[in-house]
């Protein structure tokens, strides 16, 4: 299973550009120091970020196999022992919140239940204008440091 992720993330970080959608813009296997740390959503869920996992609470598992940088957003294939959707493929797209402390950014699963990691990366943006109702019609999960 590990051999597996290790060799889709080698075939989904060498995708030719041709195949890069319109919001993609520098690619990395390293997520941006915004995003990485330990942090609680402003529903009192804790979060680990790192370059590889993303983990939300202590059920859910997200194994990063690409960062978007420039078009803000991540691909992740869900643990397989995830309460729901997994093995499947989610885009996670992030937002920068100003103004609004003690939160400084903002996250939302715009695609949770993908087939393959190229659909989870094509699935609609969300609406970072709007971090109210943006993300699907429901609002960023706001994040701020863990003390």
């Amino acid at each position: 299973m590990i051999f597996a992720r290790v060799a889709v993330r080698a075939m989904f970080l060498t995708l030719p550009t041709a195949c890069a959608p319109r919001q993609s813009g520098t690619v990395s296997s390293r997520a941006p120091a915004v995003v990485q740390g330990t942090f609680v959503d402003d529903y009192g869920q804790r979060y680990s970020i790192n370059d590889t996992i993303w983990q939300h609470g202590s059920a859910s598992r997200y194994h990063v196999m690409r960062w978007d940088t420039a078009g803000m957003f991540a691909i992740a294939q869900n643990d397989s022992a995830n309460p729901g959707d997994g093995n499947k493929w989610t885009r996670i797209d992030w937002t920068d919140l100003a103004q609004q402390s003690p939160y400084t950014w903002g996250y939302c699963y715009t695609a949770y239940e993908a087939e393959s990691p190229s659909e989870a990366r094509d699935a609609i943006a969300p609406d970072r204008a709007n971090p109210r109702t943006g993300c699907n019609g429901f609002p960023f999960t706001r994040m701020r440091a863990a003390r």
